[in-house]
């Protein structure tokens, strides 16, 4: 049996006396669970401490570090080019197409790009080059049966064409086609009553070029590094024309494979 407690009735002052110490007892009860649980969740940090430090996972916790550091080794080739290359300095346009031809180290016919910081983001166009990329640019028009492939979740197209009346079937495909720039639009040139001439001009070597969605930053490819140095040079100057040069606040030439080299644009 458990401990019977005993209270004086009738007697007020003994009765308020025992009130106050059971409350009192009642307190320190709670007090003392406190520290308790309070103490046991010290020890069991101090458990999971000494877990995550033990030997064996100390090393692991070493080896995920070491290979967030890791630092991607260039080829020999990469390094020898990188050398041509004065990173204090800017270059002629005509130079710099020049020293890239120099640099070819694939085997493979790398790709000329632009890359350029401009004063802000937003910025957008579409142009013809003076020579084509040498991209094959592929061109759809929505229609029955293109709607069937991308209900398949095939797009075998870089750029999509249609006709107004197909837009309220091609909304159920916005969440895909959006993010990939491929969704038909008005301010595109993509919706046209006459889908085939849209065709043309997108065949014929039209591209549009934009800024990154968050970031000043513009990346155009102008060529093929088998092209001859002038098309190359004429690709290169009509980009820059068309984005602006007041627009521009740094311009880089590369190839696929080559070290980026600094554009001279105010000679």
């Amino acid at each position: 049996m458990g401990k019977v407690k005993t209270r004086i009735l009738g007697n007020e002052e003994v009765e308020e006396k025992q009130k106050k110490e059971q409350k009192l007892k009642s307190e320190e009860k709670k007090l003392l669970k406190k520290k308790e649980v309070k103490e046991s969740k010290e020890e069991n940090k101090d458990e999971s401490e000494v877990k995550i430090t033990s030997p064996a996972k100390a090393s692991e916790v070493k080896e995920k570090k070491a290979k967030k550091i890791v630092v991607k080794l260039r080829g020999k080739k990469y390094l020898a080019v990188k050398k041509l290359v004065d990173k204090t300095k800017t270059y002629l346009l005509k130079d710099a197409v020049d020293m890239l031809k120099k640099m070819k180290t694939a085997k493979f016919d790398e790709s000329v790009e632009i890359h350029i910081v401009v004063d802000g983001t937003g910025l957008k166009g579409e142009l013809e080059l003076p020579h084509s990329t040498g991209k094959q640019v592929k061109v759809a028009v929505v229609d029955e049966k293109l709607l069937g492939e991308l209900e398949k979740g095939r797009m075998d197209f870089d750029i999509l064409v249609t006709h107004p009346s197909f837009m309220p079937k091609l909304a159920k495909f916005a969440k895909v086609l959006g993010p990939k720039g491929l969704m038909p639009n008005p301010k595109a040139g993509t919706i046209s009553t006459k889908p085939e001439d849209i065709v043309k001009k997108f065949s014929r070597g039209v591209m549009r070029w934009k800024t990154e969605p968050k970031f000043p930053l513009i990346h155009q490819m102008i060529g093929k590094i088998s092209f001859p140095e002038k098309n190359l040079v004429e690709n290169a100057v009509k980009f820059i024309e068309v984005v602006g040069k007041k627009h521009i606040l740094k311009a880089y030439i590369k190839s696929t494979m080559s070290p980026s080299i600094k554009l001279d644009l105010q000679r």
